[in-house]
């Protein structure tokens, strides 16, 4: 294996475990105003800031891999780099504002005894949680699915070329499986009447996910040509997925996040070997595919990262699961305080 495709691995890697991560805490995000209803207003905060507790150790670490993965592209392939954010250009842009409030929302709804600004903030926090995984879906489907590039590598398309249906299903699936997601993340974290509303909602959004994922991953492994490989991925997401709805109605809440994970995992998998040997193919007749041969950057650079990679990938790993570790105990509303002023 050469290291142009060890890196191709490598960002693919990287994009997985930002899914698969940050993908529960938007899911988190997202159920906030669905799970917090509480019979009166003290029990509906203690609910909100209990579901936000439960990411608060994770949500910060979690994004550090769509970081890793943008530098990543940057370094090992910088012609890929340029023709995405020049096509996605406002989609990123409007993902990097939505995290930036989210995490804004984290940061500042508690600094103010105010139900009016703490309402404020959480609409924030549900927006900043919602557009991320919708959009970071329609654009990774659009790269698979193919865009107009011309012989110079440089994207002719708009804005219209990117909302196009195939692309729109890729955010909304990637959008249920981040709420499923979520829901058995809030299950696994908690206990009492949160745990059994969280358990209900995912088989809910589990079967709505489904269905879209099914859609999703078939015609693109129709449309795309898909290998023995890819369609073997594409089974085991959707066993997976099959599995967390099953264990989530049996009450094993470890087992359903597990069923998730693989879910996510192996879909984006598919995604990469759709690709592969392409990093960004072209639907142009006489347009030019990114390739991983001549989209990557040179061997020493790529030698240079390589060794940086080996060094500082198992510190992030372990401190990763150091961290999981440390604060696996489950939460309930007995161990938030109430707000002041209510």
């Amino acid at each position: 294996m050469d290291l142009a495709t060890f890196w191709f691995i490598l960002i693919g890697v990287l994009w997985t475990g930002f899914l698969v991560l940050e993908g529960f805490d938007f899911g988190v995000g997202m159920l906030l105003p669905v799970l917090s209803r509480g019979g009166d207003p003290v029990e509906t905060e203690k609910r909100r800031r209990l579901l936000l507790t439960t990411i608060g150790p994770f949500w910060d670490g979690n994004e550090v891999w769509l970081i890793t993965a943008g530098g990543a592209t940057f370094a090992a392939f910088p012609h890929w780099y340029a023709t995405m954010f020049s096509g996605f250009y406002l989609p990123l842009l409007l993902v990097l504002v939505a995290l930036i409030v989210r995490n804004m929302g984290f940061e500042y709804r508690h600094k103010r005894n105010s139900d009016a600004w703490r309402r404020g903030w959480d609409i924030a926090i549900v927006v900043g949680s919602v557009l991320p995984p919708l959009l970071i879906g329609t654009a990774l489907t659009n790269i698979v699915r193919g865009l107009p590039i011309d012989k110079d590598m440089e994207f002719t398309g708009n804005l219209l070329t990117i909302l196009n249906p195939l692309s729109l299903l890729g955010g909304l699936t990637i959008l249920t499986l981040c709420l499923a997601h979520g829901a058995h993340f809030i299950a696994l974290k908690t206990d009492g009447d949160i745990r059994h509303d969280a358990r209900a909602f995912a088989t809910k959004a589990g079967v709505v996910a489904a269905v879209l994922a099914v859609v999703l991953l078939l015609t693109l492994g129709l449309t795309r040509g898909g290998t023995l490989l890819s369609w073997l991925t594409t089974a085991v997401a959707a066993v997976a997925l099959l599995a967390a709805i099953f264990f989530n109605t049996k009450g094993a809440e470890g087992k359903a996040f597990v069923g998730t994970t693989l879910t996510i995992a192996f879909a984006v998998v598919t995604y990469f070997l759709l690709l592969f040997p392409n990093v960004m193919p072209t639907n142009l007749a006489g347009g030019t595919d990114l390739t991983i041969a001549n989209a990557s950057s040179s061997p020493l650079t790529l030698k240079i990262m390589t060794g940086a990679a080996l060094v500082f990938t198992p510190i992030a790993l372990l401190y990763t699961a150091w961290n999981y570790w440390v604060f696996r105990r489950r939460l309930t509303t007995k161990h938030i305080p109430a707000a002041q002023g209510l």
